[in-house]
């Protein structure tokens, strides 16, 4: 059950702020609690109708409503009432079973929600929010998705000079206007998700018959940089035949029409940065 408070007039744009509660698909029943200090007899509605056509799948007990077998046309909204007047609202969803989250690092770390179905997300970091404790701290999306999903930047407590012994765990939370509901939790070492962002290619030097190229990592990545190494690859293209050639050297032949770069943290093995642009070499 989550706790919010409603704003705006849809459901996804509401982030959060509503009572909700949450089903398996065809397996769960549910119980709805009409929230009200006052004694005395309620009615349910289902979707603003009191004649549902589902009353097979509902039973009353007090002002406690619950609902059986749970599948597409018994979500939404249950709201109890007491002579005309609304007491309080909960909102059935469905939980899925699968995401994706799309992870990368850099010194903090950032995921991206790429189901596109979903109009609020939320992550929290930790079994509280993993267990769904209100101490959990979500950060949630507060802007539209571009085209790749929801962006999210998340901070940890970790230290980046110890050695990792404990796992992440990254939960997300997610919900549309059908009353879908998603939940993920995703466990990882901060170590297996670095990607560093691309390097910077600093200088050119002719050596006789070679060229010295000089990288620096990104700005973004952790320093010191002689205690967080990165390996590079230089990619090449000859000037007499178009050769196209990948090179962990720094000195690479001088006779070359363009180059480029890239990166990774070696003591991990990490996934390789994104190349930087092509450079035109005129030596």
């Amino acid at each position: 059950m989550l706790s919010c408070v409603r704003r705006g007039t849809s459901l996804c744009l509401s982030l959060w702020i509503c009572v909700v509660a949450v089903a398996k698909q065809g397996k769960d029943s549910v119980s709805l609690t009409c929230l009200t200090t006052t004694t005395g007899p309620v009615t349910w509605k289902h979707n603003n109708d009191e004649e549902s056509d589902f009353k097979d799948n509902m039973s009353q007990s007090g002002h406690n409503l619950t609902v059986r077998d749970v599948e597409a046309p018994l979500l939404g909204e249950y709201s109890c009432w007491r002579d005309g007047t609304k007491l309080s609202e909960s909102h059935l969803f469905i939980h899925l079973q699968s995401v994706q989250l799309k992870l990368s690092y850099d010194c903090n770390f950032s995921c991206r929600w790429t189901e596109g179905r979903y109009g609020a997300v939320r992550l929290g970091i930790g079994p509280d929010c993993t267990n769904g404790l209100p101490t959990c701290h979500w950060v949630s999306s507060s802007a539209q998705p571009d085209s790749e999903g929801f962006q999210f930047e998340l901070t940890h407590n970790l230290s980046s000079f110890g050695e990792e012994s404990t796992m992440l765990e990254v939960t997300a939370e997610a919900i549309d206007d059908d009353f879908l509901f998603l939940k993920k939790t995703k466990k990882f070492y901060l170590r297996d998700i670095v990607v560093p962002d691309s390097p910077r290619i600093v200088s050119m030097k002719v050596v006789q018959s070679q060229l010295n190229v000089s990288i620096e990592p990104p700005s973004s990545w952790s320093t010191p940089h002689s205690f967080f190494a990165l390996e590079h690859e230089i990619e090449y293209i000859l000037r007499d035949n178009g050769e196209t050639i990948i090179s962990s050297s720094s000195l690479i032949p001088k006779k070359i029409s363009k180059l480029r770069a890239r990166s990774r943290d070696p003591l991990v093995f990490s996934t390789w940065s994104q190349w930087t642009p092509w450079k035109n070499v005129t030596h």
